[in-house]
């Protein structure tokens, strides 16, 4: 006994950490966010380089026709030539190239922590749904269990004369309805297994534990939301576009340079003839930078002021869902407070009075069993709404990611970084 005792303590159980740990390791789209920004970081690298030079080999000036055609030496004219052209982009635009794809770099890591924000919600919820559906599952055995005690106490009385045959049926017809709830729980849990193992995989099949995470704290604070809503992943990735959209802009604003070119070429005649260098600059002819160069800025600067507008909208929009999910969440927990001081023991207490009054002759079976039923729809009932209020908290709680440095500094007593909700 010993050591089956030893062996199920040292089983790994698949807490909500280690699930969240577990979704985050096998997850390709961070790891695809993980590439990109290594993409924009390479990128970064090579724009701040000049470009490549162009080594070009020719034969000029071949005859084809006449005593001389298709010789490389006879004609004074034909040349075999070495051509070497590099074009000179200023540094300041080799910068902002550079500096654009930094940009991009971060952006795909802000991109990142919003998929890593949406892929805790989405574990923690899934972990809360198979929890609660275990709870339910429970639930629903050990009144099964206590059914069949009583079907089998009736159906005694039943024998022995002291019981009608309507309270066999009527007890009959209560199991038959909590098995019909049991099939029901029983899918919810398969489905449930299945939504956990797509996001932390093999894992999902290890024990959950008994003692999953309080949900009456979150890091959200009413009276910090208003600053808090600007650390939303959504928020920092519109930031990120906008630094992508100004970057944009200042490579506009540096094409308004030419970028001038040299070449220097190296021709070769034939023995009799001298051979010849040629040395070139090429400048591009910006004529009509006012509908070109300027409106390509224009453009660009336009763009900034879009990812704004569009950035203040997302943050009103984000503040009143936030504000609503804490009112939801608040609320539910005060509602389980009320099961918990109310309800439950009402129809606790409703059931102790039923069963007394049935042995005393005063009520009928089916007023007991009704008891016992409503007893395990307000368990149930206080069950469904404890997985909704789990799944506002986890809502809540990974909605703003971690700061490593909020979390290497110890917490100060006197002010709470986060809002707890006493049931």
């Amino acid at each position: 006994m010993v050591g089956v005792a030893a062996a199920q303590a040292d089983s790994p159980v698949l807490t909500l950490g280690a699930a969240l740990d577990a979704a985050q390791a096998r997850s390709a789209t961070l790891q695809a966010q993980d590439a990109a920004t290594r993409v924009a970081r390479d990128m970064a690298v090579s724009a701040g380089r000049l470009p490549d030079p162009v080594l070009r080999l020719s034969v000029d000036n071949l005859p084809i026709e006449g005593p001389m055609r298709y010789s490389l030496t006879d004609d004074f004219m034909t040349m075999r030539s070495v051509s070497l052209m590099q074009t000179l982009p200023n540094s300041d635009k080799r910068q902002a190239g550079s500096t654009r794809f930094e940009r991009e770099a971060e952006a795909t890591s802000a991109m990142r922590s919003l998929q890593l924000a949406k892929l805790s919600t989405q574990t923690a919820r899934a972990w809360f749904e198979r929890y609660f559906q275990e709870q339910m599952l429970g639930l629903l055995q050990r009144q099964r269990e206590e059914a069949g005690r009583v079907i089998e106490a009736v159906e005694s009385a039943y024998r022995g004369g002291r019981s009608a045959q309507a309270d066999v049926l009527a007890t009959h017809a209560a199991v038959a309805r909590i098995d019909d709830r049991l099939h029901e729980v029983r899918a919810d849990l398969t489905n449930a297994l299945a939504l956990l193992q797509r996001w932390v995989g093999e894992a999902a099949s290890q024990p959950l534990g008994s003692s999953p995470p309080s949900i009456h704290r979150t890091r959200l604070s009413g009276h910090q939301l208003p600053h808090q809503i600007d650390q939303h992943p959504d928020i920092t990735v519109m930031n990120a576009r906008e630094r992508v959209a100004l970057a944009d802009a200042d490579v506009a604003k540096q094409d308004k340079n030419a970028d001038w070119s040299w070449s220097l070429m190296y021709s070769k005649r034939g023995s009799q003839f001298g051979d010849m260098v040629s040395l070139g600059v090429s400048i591009p002819l910006q004529w009509d930078q006012t509908r070109k160069q300027d409106r390509d800025l224009s453009a660009r600067l336009q763009r900034v002021e879009q990812v704004r507008l569009e950035r203040e909208e997302m943050r009103r929009e984000h503040l009143f869902e936030v504000q609503r999910l804490l009112a939801n969440w608040q609320s539910n927990l005060s509602r389980l407070a009320d099961y918990d001081k109310t309800l439950i023991p009402l129809t606790t207490e409703r059931v102790a009075a039923t069963e007394a009054a049935f042995r005393g002759g005063k009520a009928p079976l089916a007023a007991v069993l009704e008891a016992q039923r409503m007893v395990t729809d307000t368990r149930m009932e206080r069950l469904r709404i404890e997985k909704q209020t789990a799944a506002w908290w986890a809502e809540l709680e990974f909605l703003i990611p971690l700061d490593p440095v909020a979390q290497a500094t110890p917490t100060d007593p006197s002010n709470p970084p986060a809002q707890e909700q006493k049931p």
